[in-house]
């Protein structure tokens, strides 16, 4: 058997998100996710994330967030999407906490995490190996 350990959530409905502001030159695709030169990420239901990352504690005003910038990230490591557009995706991570009603304080410090301590999760060296058993 072979498997990929790590992931704490499974979406079970289709998710999109609109104008996410991280421009791809093309349409860029894995079996689950699809993010589009217009800015439109979108994620297939059955995709496994790890949730909220660092010192904090998983909300439902964190979810949502959570998915689309572990999605950006994945795509940064699989290098399918450029380093560059790291910035964006933590912008973007911001701007979907506020939507859902994250309070600023926590916001901020999540911004300040993700920017001063999350690049090693968009560095290829970290994609989640493939583990066998038994």
């Amino acid at each position: 058997m072979r498997y990929r350990a790590g992931y704490k959530y499974q979406l079970a409905t289709k998710e999109r998100f609109d104008d996410t502001g991280v421009r791809p030159p093309c349409i860029l695709q894995t079996r689950w996710l699809r993010l589009r030169p217009n800015g439109l990420l979108e994620i297939k239901s059955g995709y496994a994330w790890d949730g909220p990352s660092g010192p904090t504690f998983d909300s439902k005003n964190s979810i949502r967030a959570s998915l689309a910038h572990d999605a950006f990230y994945q795509l940064m490591r699989l290098k399918l999407l450029d380093r560059i557009w790291r910035v964006e995706a933590d912008l973007y991570l911001d701007k979907v906490l506020e939507e859902d009603g994250m309070w600023f304080p926590r916001r901020w410090y999540w911004l300040k995490g993700v920017q001063l301590f999350a690049a090693g999760a968009a560095d290829p060296i970290n994609k989640k190996p493939v583990l066998e058993a038994p």
